[in-house]
């Protein structure tokens, strides 16, 4: 049973809310984000990447960035930016691109159900990108960007969204990359209690984006259960803060491939090679797949369509995803890029940038593309079910969940 609980929100003002909203911090590198803080200075980067405060020769991990997290924070709460209101409430995040909306439970999740694989993962996690962030957190005294869940459309979870859903919002603005953002406040004991209550009888809450995050956010809570050894359970560094979606309304967009080389083959080679693997044909233009098992091949100038046969494609739900064939069968074994994680010949566009992404990085430093058909968000349930885990790059999430909306004091 999933314990998801409400919370005492820091939240920016109706007024700054738009202006404070940012893409996660993980979307860009330090120059892109000293770049926003510039154009911006009250964009949420300038605390989530504090080391847009010092000089470039700063070390983006100093004592020094850190510590300048926690003032802006303290700074920018004592100024009124945020308030933090005084009952413990749900909220609800709605997004919607491209026309279509997807609404979920802002509310903080248990580290207990990360550990005790209520709540499901389905990629490794790396140390050094873990550590970043748990001394961001322990820092700030503070989680400031939501881990993004999924759990299983329930009736009774939309049935309250969908009433609050026509309360007037607290936020209702649009980003600069297009996607609405409203935020309404659930503060209704009834609704809190049937939210609370319905989520304790859902088994499996899987994470869909923010691994990092999460095991992040779970360390800090693990280092303050240590640091207080007669901790009861119910004090806020034993949740992390979480936006939990149901399944029917995710959209898992493509992510695709670049190879920089060909392994020492030429173009006719490589082509020759890939025909032997799948059933190639050539198309006269770029075109996305249109089912499991097809993805399609940019190479010398020019677009292939792939069919991946019946007979190459396991059982397993790791094995028969779309990303773990082509690298069984083609990646591999005939280019040598057995480590995709580790390996430089190889590079990941997410589907947001579209195939013309693909054909421009061919044109400047990359020798053949694959688009591949989206992981579907069954197959991410069906690998987290069963213990497995993705290989790396297999879903791609948009809209990304904004940070500075929501901050969750631990």
């Amino acid at each position: 049973m999933a314990d998801i609980r409400p919370f005492f929100c820091v939240r920016p003002t109706r007024e700054k809310a738009g202006s404070v909203a940012a893409l996660p911090y993980d979307v860009y590198n330090s120059a892109e984000a000293r770049a926003v803080v510039e154009a911006n200075p009250q964009s949420f980067l300038a605390i989530d990447r504090a080391e847009t405060s010092f000089p470039e020769d700063v070390d983006t991990y100093s004592d020094c960035v850190y510590k300048r997290a926690h003032d802006l924070l303290a700074e920018w709460i004592s100024a009124g930016v945020f308030i933090e209101d005084d009952d413990k409430s749900y909220y609800i995040y709605e997004q919607t691109m491209n026309g279509r909306t997807q609404a979920g439970i802002v509310a903080c999740a248990s580290i207990d159900d990360y550990e005790n694989n209520i709540i499901k993962k389905h990629e490794n996690t790396r140390a050094d990108k873990e550590r970043d962030r748990i001394r961001h957190v322990d820092a700030c005294n503070a989680q400031t960007g939501p881990i993004f869940l999924a759990y299983r459309s329930d009736p009774v979870i939309s049935g309250v969204v969908d009433t609050v859903l026509k309360d007037e919002p607290l936020y209702d603005f649009v980003s600069d990359e297009g996607v609405c953002q409203r935020v309404f406040k659930i503060s209704n004991p009834r609704q809190i209690d049937t939210i609370q209550k319905t989520f304790a009888g859902i088994n499996s809450i899987y994470i869909a984006d923010g691994h990092h995050r999460a095991a992040s956010a779970v360390r800090v809570g693990q280092m303050r259960r240590s640091a207080n050894p007669g901790y009861d359970g119910t004090e806020e560094f034993n949740y992390f803060l979480s936006v939990l979606f149901p399944s029917d309304e995710l959209a898992v967009m493509d992510y695709n491939r670049v190879i920089k080389d060909l392994g020492g083959m030429s173009e006719p080679e490589f082509l020759s090679a890939v025909e032997g693997l799948f059933d190639v044909s050539p198309i006269e233009e770029a075109a996305h797949p249109s089912h499991k098992g097809e993805f399609m091949m940019y190479l010398g100038k020019s677009w292939y369509r792939c069919n991946m046969r019946a007979a190459d494609i396991p059982e397993d739900p790791v094995g028969k995803l779309d990303v773990s064939v082509l690298q069984e069968k083609l990646l591999g074994p005939v280019l040598g890029i057995t480590d995709p994680k580790t390996d430089s010949r190889i590079d990941f566009v997410g589907g947001i940038r579209g195939l013309a992404e693909l054909e421009r990085r061919c044109a400047d430093d990359c020798a053949a593309a694959f688009a591949m058909y989206p992981t579907s968000i069954d197959e991410l349930f069906a690998v987290a079910d069963a213990g497995l885990l993705m290989p790396p790059k297999s879903t791609w999430f948009e809209p990304k969940l904004l940070s500075g909306l929501f901050i969750h004091r631990i």
